[in-house]
């Protein structure tokens, strides 16, 4: 049975398609132990936590599941999301994490430091993914960034890159997706499957409409 926090989520989906409005969230202000009122848990121990001299939205390393939040405006479908995100393998485990779109059932950008490959999701069922040349590094920050904008009256544009923090943000798209259906307008959202049992940290949150 779906909870009810689930529930909301999902049915914000149902607003009708409009532009993003823009939105930033950096913790440095939150109280630690818990989330402020614009961000929503879906599933997970999501909290702030103190990390780094700096305030950041923590999930926990256990249990093992999929755990996603969601956070800045409804009702958008053509958004630019980005988001920072670190975690660090276990011997050779290794975390999952990513940015979304659209809710719950919306796109997922997600990195797999295990096989190296970002992938591309609908909800839960991957639509598109490429290997990633640059390994990623145990234990320092990861940017993602993902992009849902129309092209055309049937065509859709799905986008997405990542790169380390301490580097430049490559120029050009590491991976691309065209959809003929439209995408779920709702919040952006961060996901993350604590494989190697530590905490996936996220900070930085960013929503702009799609250019």
């Amino acid at each position: 049975m779906r909870s009810r926090g689930t529930w909301v989520a999902v049915c914000c989906a149902a607003v009708a398609l409009g532009a993003a409005e823009k939105y930033h969230a950096d913790f440095s202000a939150a109280e630690p132990g818990k989330l402020p009122a614009d961000v929503q848990a879906v599933t997970g121990g999501y909290k702030v936590a103190e990390f780094e001299k700096d305030k950041v939205l923590e999930l926990p390393g256990e249990p093992l599941d999929v755990f996603g939040l969601l956070f800045g405006p409804t009702g958008a479908a053509e958004v630019d999301v980005r988001a920072r995100a670190w975690s660090a393998a276990s011997g050779r485990r290794m975390p999952e994490f990513g940015v979304g779109t659209g809710d719950v059932a919306g796109y997922r950008l997600m990195l797999l430091p295990a096989a190296k490959r970002l992938e591309l999701r609908r909800g839960d069922e991957p639509v598109s993914s490429v290997e990633v040349k640059q390994s990623w590094r145990s234990g320092t920050w990861t940017w993602l960034r993902l992009r849902v904008a129309k092209k055309n009256a049937g065509s859709w544009s799905v986008e997405g890159k990542v790169w380390p923090a301490d580097g430049q943000e490559p120029p050009d798209w590491q991976l691309t997706y065209e959809a003929a259906q439209a995408p779920h307008a709702g919040r952006a959202s961060v996901w993350g499957i604590p494989f190697s049992g530590q905490p996936i940290r996220f900070d930085d949150l960013s929503v702009e409409p799609a250019k």
